[in-house]
């Protein structure tokens, strides 16, 4: 499914837009409920669907917005900003001849998005480990409505 979705990354990433702003207009009631107690029942939610779609690993700072909804944390190396150098002829993995780097996949998918200029190209911060597991579109929700917690870092999601 990775590969279809970087195919059709255009229009995923407006559809994901339709899908955060009506998370946003829940923000209220999930600030009622707790974020805390949220985050678990989300993650699970969002393990299933981008895990599907995906092939996300779940890292709690989604940032395929910017990688053509190629997931970096695929990259065997875990490079978050770019190929390490290794991609063969042919766009293949240095460290897993069989998979299509991670990066190939991302460029492929951020022409697709069809937008002035490449997010691609926006440095992106190194993975936080402690927030593997928690959900990436809360944290994010969290952040564009400026209910920010110590816990909230700013990652941005597709």
């Amino acid at each position: 499914m990775r590969y279809w979705s970087v195919r059709h990354a255009r229009w995923l990433k407006a559809a994901y837009a339709g899908f955060e702003f009506v998370l946003r207009l829940c923000n209220p009631v999930f600030r009622l409920i707790g974020y805390e107690r949220l985050d678990k029942p989300f993650a699970a939610f969002e393990k299933v669907t981008k895990g599907f779609l995906l092939d996300s690993q779940s890292c709690g700072q989604c940032i395929v917005g910017f990688t053509g909804l190629s997931c970096p944390m695929n990259c065997p190396k875990r490079m978050r900003n770019g190929p390490c150098g290794g991609v063969r002829a042919g766009g293949k993995c240095e460290v897993d001849p069989e998979m299509t780097c991670v990066w190939v996949l991302a460029w492929e998918g951020n022409k697709r998005f069809r937008e002035n200029g490449y997010p691609i190209q926006v440095i992106q911060p190194p993975v936080d480990y402690r927030l593997i597991g928690t959900s990436a579109w809360l944290r994010e929700v969290r952040h564009k409505t400026g209910h920010t917690g110590p816990e909230v870092v700013a990652a941005h999601e597709i």
